[in-house]
Order: C-alpha cells, then sequence, then structure tokens
C-alpha cells in the first residue's frame, strides 16, 4: 500500500489530485491522506506512515509549502520520501528554490494530467527500487 498526503489549501484541486493518481496504474493500493494547511500536513506526517507527499506551494495559511518542505527535509525520517510541489509559482527561481529546498520533481498549475501521471508513475518506481 502507498500512502499518500496531499496538502492543497483548495478541496477542488485536492479531489483532481486524487483522480489523477487514482488512474495511474502503481500495481499497489493507494490509500490517502489530506491536509488544507501546513499544520495539518505535519500533523499528518507525525501520525501518519506516509510514503509520497505532493505539496502545494501557495497555502492560504501562515506556513508556505515552501515552509513546510523545510520543516520535512530537515527531519532524518523523511530525506528519502518523493515531495512534490504542485503550484502555480511556475517560474524559473522558483522552481530552483523548491529544488533547492529539497522539493523531489515540481508540478506546475493548470495540472497537465499526462506530465502529471507520468512524474508521479517514475517517482513511485524509483522509491520502490530504494526499498
Amino acid at each position: 500500500m502507498i500512502n499518500f498526503l496531499i496538502c492543497e489549501d483548495s478541496r477542488l484541486t485536492r479531489n483532481l489530485i486524487k483522480n489523477y493518481v487514482s488512474d495511474i496504474k502503481l500495481g499497489e493500493e493507494v490509500c490517502y491522506f489530506e491536509a488544507s494547511d501546513g499544520e495539518g500536513a505535519l500533523d499528518a506526517l507525525e501520525r501518519n506512515d506516509i510514503d509520497f507527499m505532493l505539496l502545494d506551494w501557495n497555502l492560504s495559511t501562515n506556513m508556505t509549502g515552501l515552509d513546510v518542505l523545510r520543516q520535512v527535509r530537515a527531519d532524518e525520517r523523511f530525506k528519502n520520501m518523493p515531495i512534490v510541489m504542485v503550484t502555480s509559482a511556475s517560474d524559473k527561481p522558483s522552481v530552483i528554490e523548491a529544488l533547492k529546498a529539497g522539493s523531489t520533481d515540481f508540478i506546475a498549475k493548470p495540472i497537465d494530467k499526462t506530465n502529471f501521471s507520468c512524474k508521479v508513475q517514475r517517482l513511485v518506481l524509483n522509491m520502490e527500487r530504494r526499498n
């Protein structure tokens, strides 16, 4: 089973992401955890065995996705967990900043389903090879 955490302040986008992941043939059952803000994401990581995180940059709280990313990467337990930033901030400096902070990959909004599926599937395969 693969546990996905989707941290996105828009319920509509969280549902879209879940639908896109569900359409990918991952060969394993998928379980979803959701958070609408950074604190919820950090809490979900503490309470659950999360394997893969999809993280919005522009959360509508005091904590940005980049803040969450930095906190998660500072914790040794999550150093190898794939974290993909999913955001409308797709300019080159933002992408570089996210990658330097520890993002495994970057997906721009609006989300292209084919690109999303390819990236998630590739990262899941890489994750399974490490285990």
